[in-house]
């Protein structure tokens, strides 16, 4: 497969009318035509290669994996709903990945703690802001490697992913009753590590 295009150039088939749909890619990779595999790639590679980070993946594997979920596409096109959309899918496919060649919980801190630590360019934060901000998020790390792999997983794919209820439930083939469950519990687990009183929480969306 080709490497991923940049944003500009990923994003440009949104604006293009003749660019076949994502439903349209999946049915022609069930089809046994692989080149609409690799505009699948192209469109989606830089959203799955951040799930399967946030998700714990390292970065030396992050490529492997990458490549491992769009390499099960075609073994999973076959029971692919016309009528769903692609991109939950698709980081149900890498959450699997991901659940395949997990080894350790360290290995999701690592990352997520690489993840967190990133500058922000719009200021320079002061070497005491550096200091408190790691504490604090060296403390939220411990308690999401402390939930369970269902809870995480839910957890990233619509606390840190910013999917609906209604697409991880997709993603990872569950309920989505099941999907708000996991939720709900994840939240009140992580107050409690973290040792935070109860409050009220941002809504979670149950559609797009």
């Amino acid at each position: 497969m080709t490497p991923a295009k940049s944003k500009s150039t990923a994003r440009s088939w949104r604006d293009d009318p003749s660019a076949p749909t994502d439903q349209a890619l999946v049915a022609a990779v069930a089809s046994g035509e692989l080149t609409s595999l690799g505009l699948l790639f192209d469109r989606y590679s830089n959203d799955v290669r951040r799930v399967l980070a946030r998700l714990g993946v390292p970065s030396s594997d992050l490529d492997d994996l990458v490549q491992q979920t769009f390499l099960d596409v075609p073994r999973a096109s076959v029971r692919f709903r016309d009528d769903a959309p692609v991109r939950p899918w698709l980081m149900g496919l890498a959450a699997m990945v991901a659940r395949r060649r997990r080894r350790s919980f360290s290995r999701m801190l690592a990352h997520l703690q690489a993840w967190a630590r990133e500058p922000d360019a719009r200021r320079v934060s002061t070497p005491a802001e550096e200091h408190e901000r790691s504490v604090d998020v060296e403390r939220a790390l411990r308690a999401i490697e402390a939930l369970s792999e269902k809870k995480r997983e839910a957890f990233v794919l619509v606390m840190l992913e910013g999917m609906s209820c209604a697409e991880a439930a997709e993603a990872l083939r569950t309920p989505v009753a099941t999907v708000w469950t996991r939720i709900h519990y994840a939240r009140a687990e992580l107050r409690a590590l973290l040792g935070e009183e109860p409050h009220a929480s941002a809504p979670l969306r149950e559609s797009r």
